[in-house]
């Protein structure tokens, strides 16, 4: 909104020429949206306690240290930070760009989701919430309208196609079969990262490490000489969503402030479907979503550490992991949550700049 007010200004004060560079404007959306949180934050953390008399329902067959240490912290933090995304993003960021609003769309739409998955989870007191299949028909639905929305926008030479990490010529068309593999991103982000958030701060870090590394993906492939340079295909437009990863970053600061262990307050599914379907989205338009899968490896991993667990209980009755998603296999092998946060984090790093390497490696 300030490029769209103060830029046309440029040329009677030079000061607006400063809301032409994508990089002041990143900067600050991430201070914005850290100063919203600081802001928010402590506000909506006495109301989520006073609403939610109980906190979030702990389950029963979890770690037996979680039912004596998060019992009645309460959850939907994840508003804290989709507000402050949200505002901060419209703020900074050039309101006619419509792969801003596409991925606020997903955003705000994962995060109603979230939020009725949330609610009926602290007001029935129970830690089923939305019903499963209800829950996959509205992710589905958002991101198919979504794919409709980014092959609307899209260059014809680039709308369905698909681009390989480490191979700069093939881009090969997808054809009918693009619109199921954007729902599948989309998707499967939105739900790995809702199953990685199940320890104080575990989520938020690596969400803020993705954030990161699509911020400058987002400014190299719209950039069309840095893109030629590197061989990577360039998306006209997607630069402008560099501004709405940074004002992820600094929410994702922000919310770690009351997130840091012991959590004052937990992201729920407010925020962990909102802001998986976000990166999802980001990794659609800027033709890097299997690129996501390495620098969100992370998340990989605990979805696939669940699939695992299920398929080998009903296929031989037995379990390959302790408890599932992984990260509670590793508390229940002693590991203290800061341990296994901290080393997550440090594995969520490594895997980003191997992800951050395919932009070269070609």
């Amino acid at each position: 909104m300030l490029y769209n007010l103060l830029y046309p200004l440029a040329d009677e004060y030079q000061f607006f020429n400063l809301f032409k560079y994508l990089t002041f404007r990143s900067g600050g959306a991430v201070i914005t949206s850290l100063i919203l949180s600081f802001i928010i934050g402590p506000r909506l953390i006495r109301w989520l306690r006073m609403k939610q008399k109980g906190g979030q329902p702990i389950r029963d067959d979890g770690p037996e240290s979680h039912i004596r240490t998060k019992q009645g912290t309460p959850t939907m933090g994840g508003l804290m930070i989709l507000l402050s995304v949200t505002l901060s993003t419209l703020l900074w960021a050039d309101i006619t760009n419509e792969y801003v609003w596409i991925v606020l769309f997903v955003t705000i739409g994962y995060g109603l989701i979230g939020f009725t998955d949330d609610f009926m989870k602290v007001t029935k007191r129970n830690t089923k919430g939305l019903r499963g299949k209800l829950k996959l028909v509205g992710q589905f639905a958002i991101a198919l309208l979504a794919g409709f929305w980014i092959q609307k926008v899209a260059p014809e030479t680039i709308d369905t196609h698909l681009a390989l990490p480490f191979f700069k010529d093939w881009l090969p068309s997808m054809g009918v079969l693009y619109l199921p593999f954007v729902m599948l991103v989309m998707v499967g982000a939105s739900n790995a990262v809702n199953l990685t958030d199940g320890l104080d701060g575990l989520a938020i870090v690596p969400i803020m490490i993705a954030s990161g590394c699509f911020a400058l993906i987002s400014y190299l492939v719209g950039n069309a000489v840095f893109a030629e340079y590197l061989q990577i295909h360039a998306v006209p437009g997607a630069g402008e969503l560099a501004v709405f990863c940074a004002a992820l970053i600094g929410a994702g600061l922000g919310f770690l402030w009351y997130n840091a262990p012991p959590a004052m307050v937990f992201m729920g599914d407010t925020g962990s479907l909102a802001f998986g379907g976000s990166l999802g989205a980001i990794s659609v338009i800027t033709k890097h979503e299997l690129v996501l899968a390495i620098i969100g490896g992370l998340f990989v991993l605990e979805a696939v550490s669940v699939i695992v667990q299920v398929a080998s209980f009903k296929l031989t009755g037995k379990r390959v992991f302790k408890m599932a998603p992984i990260h509670h296999h590793f508390e229940k092998l002693g590991w203290q949550e800061p341990t296994v946060v901290i080393r997550f984090w440090i594995i969520a790093t490594i895997l980003a700049l191997i992800g951050l390497s395919t932009l070269k490696l070609r």
